[in-house]
């Protein structure tokens, strides 16, 4: 048997139905705190540390886990690829090398023969 309680009409109404509203309010607002908390670190806290740290835009940096290689955060989450943020930096290509001495004097030298020959 479910008990009843009374409520403010002075009807009698079960106690599960009281329990099951604390429950829902529970939910919506544990809804609404999440929300503030992922809209607090994607509009202030992230943008705050990008720029401590050399005004790095967090966006883009990710890794694949599974899925296609894709260039970026939108195109990655259009086709469903799993990643994940895994650096505070982006990583630098570096310069190309210099060609070696020789391969300079054969280009010089090609592009004199060429000369004389036009």
């Amino acid at each position: 048997m479910s008990e009843q309680t009374s409520s403010r009409t002075g009807m009698w109404r079960p106690t599960w139905l009281d329990e099951f509203r604390a429950f829902a309010i529970g939910i919506v607002i544990g809804v609404a705190f999440t929300a503030v908390a992922n809209s607090l670190v994607k509009d202030i806290f992230t943008p705050i540390i990008g720029l401590l740290v050399g005004g790095i835009d967090f966006t883009n940096i990710f890794v694949t886990l599974k899925g296609p290689s894709q260039p970026t955060l939108a195109d990655a989450q259009k086709a469903g690829a799993v990643r994940a943020l895994t650096r505070m930096h982006l990583r630098q290509e570096p310069a190309p090398a210099a060609p070696p001495r020789s391969e300079v004097l054969l280009e010089e030298i090609r592009d004199l023969l060429a000369a004389k020959t036009a």
